[in-house]
């Protein structure tokens, strides 16, 4: 028998986990899958966890080294966070565009009140100095076991320009990293193989767990963030990678389709990261600009958080009694993109920067807790878009470079 592909290996992992989780939820059964399920797919998410610092350290200082000219880094580098910058604005629009108009229907609850008792540890205000200088590490190790992933990059792209700089002296260096990234290539590869089990286990926590809570105002705020996160897939990313690679769209998410349902279940762009090289790979995007640039969007492309924060942002002002001007709004599109930009690649850390677009925003951050029980089926939505458009980007800048090596 033909050996069926990782990717529908996935989406039968997927399938079953749904059925699975379904049927323990009616079955009240929902702490089996807490106690016996969730921890193997606690064990994938770790082992991922585990390889994503060495992964990223590595690709990234192979992927500059190999190109051999710091004029090429920067062209890369200018014109991947361009890409990430506007893409991002894009879509704090297109989440604010249907924010509004769910608001506008009255689909959205007026003056919710928490429940009594509810608590939420409020997030230390960020600021993007902070932010800014958070990115330079002062401890290198420190940034490692932290898996702190904007000093992680910083490492590898002073580390990469150093070895290239010392030039024949750096030669030794240069092996070293290209052999030791070979070895990690292999270690990825296993990890990789053990997906379809992390998808099964994780969809079937989630489905089993909350599917019963999903009600009222909360299936139309979640239904509002997914249209968002569609319309931005469809018409940025899949039409980018149409009109810059001249890529059809069916054949540009079929090729992401094994990345995108990872980052589904996962919920962690970081993690993410050893499928999504794959995905690029295959669908042409060059090996040394994808090492370089989805790491780099696994940071600071968080598209899908952009588009949470701001549906999340108008449906808590709305539980709140508050309504946000154009003024506002736009403080909303610059807050969230610089908040999106600071997100970490982990599951569930959108819900931390949302805490500061609200107090931005001069909203209660302590409405969150009115989301918060369903935080993971935005974040798996939201994921997916962020790594979707790492590969889309990869896509795009390849050709790009191509066609000016051409």
């Amino acid at each position: 028998m033909k050996k069926v592909s990782l990717p529908v290996q996935i989406l039968i992992a997927l399938a079953l986990g749904i059925a699975v989780g379904l049927v323990c939820y009616f079955a009240g059964a929902a702490d089996f899958t807490a106690k016996y399920l969730k921890p193997f797919g606690d064990i994938f998410v770790n082992l991922l966890k585990f390889i994503v610092v060495p992964v990223v350290l590595l690709s990234m200082i192979d992927g500059i080294i190999s190109m051999g000219d710091m004029k090429k880094v920067g062209a890369v580098g200018w014109k991947t966070v361009a890409y990430f910058l506007c893409t991002t604005a894009i879509a704090c629009v297109i989440g604010l565009v249907f924010a509004n108009i769910f608001n506008s229907m009255s689909l959205f609850p007026s003056n919710l009140s928490l429940q009594e008792g509810a608590v939420w540890d409020k997030a230390t205000s960020a600021n993007f100095m902070d932010t800014l200088v958070g990115i330079f590490p002062s401890n290198m190790w420190s940034a490692f076991t932290t898996s702190n992933m904007l000093q992680v990059i910083v490492i590898a792209l002073l580390f990469g320009g150093g070895i290239m700089a010392a030039g024949e002296k750096g030669k030794l260096c240069r092996d070293i990293v290209s052999t030791f990234y070979a070895v990690i290539e292999q270690v990825m590869a296993f990890i990789i193989s053990l997906s379809p089990i992390g998808v099964f286990t994780m969809m079937a926590w989630v489905v089993a767990t909350q599917g019963a809570n999903i009600i009222g105002s909360l299936v139309l705020v979640l239904l509002c963030a997914y249209l968002g996160y569609i319309v931005h897939a469809v018409l940025v990313y899949s039409m980018s990678a149409k009109v810059f690679a001249g890529m059809s769209p069916v054949r540009f998410f079929k090729g992401a389709f094994a990345a995108m349902m990872f980052a589904f279940t996962s919920t962690s762009s970081a993690a993410t990261l050893p499928v999504s090289k794959e995905c690029a790979d295959e669908l042409g995007a060059d090996g040394e600009i994808s090492a370089f640039v989805l790491p780099l969007g696994s940071t600071i492309n968080m598209d899908g958080t952009a588009i949470y924060q701001c549906v999340a942002t108008i449906f808590l002002a709305s539980c709140a009694g508050v309504q946000l001007g154009l003024g506002q709004m736009v403080t909303i599109v610059v807050t969230a993109t610089l908040a999106s930009i600071g997100t970490a690649g982990v599951s569930g850390a959108g819900m931390i920067m949302l805490a500061m677009v609200l107090t931005a925003m001069g909203i209660d951050v302590n409405l969150i807790m009115i989301i918060y029980g369903v935080d993971r089926l935005f974040d798996m939505g939201r994921t997916c878009l962020n790594v979707t458009g790492d590969i889309a980007c990869a896509v795009c800048v390849s050709k790009w470079e191509g066609k000016k090596r051409n």
